[in-house]
């Protein structure tokens, strides 16, 4: 079982490192809101396996107050370029 867990974090912080990577390179702003929305999501899916691990419900609130943080951002940028094109 730790195999696994290692497997996880490890595709974890690979994709996290990839998409912090197109959030800096992206040459549009819906490149970099998409890059950190997956950033949110990935910290999300790190929770969620903390959780899993540790047998425990703690970072629940955490983990609603990051997916709300992540889905008024979206909508955020997506009503600002809709106004401003």
């Amino acid at each position: 079982m730790t195999i696994v867990i290692y497997v996880v974090q490890s595709i974890l912080a690979l994709a996290v490192m990839l998409a912090l990577y197109r959030a800096v390179v992206g040459p549009s702003i819906l490149d970099r809101a998409l890059a950190l929305d997956v950033v949110l999501a990935i910290i999300s899916a790190a929770l969620v396996l903390t959780m899993i691990v540790n047998h425990h419900l703690d970072h629940l609130i955490l983990l609603v107050v990051i997916s709300l943080v992540g889905f008024i951002g979206s909508v955020a940028v997506a009503r600002f370029l809709t106004d401003r094109g």
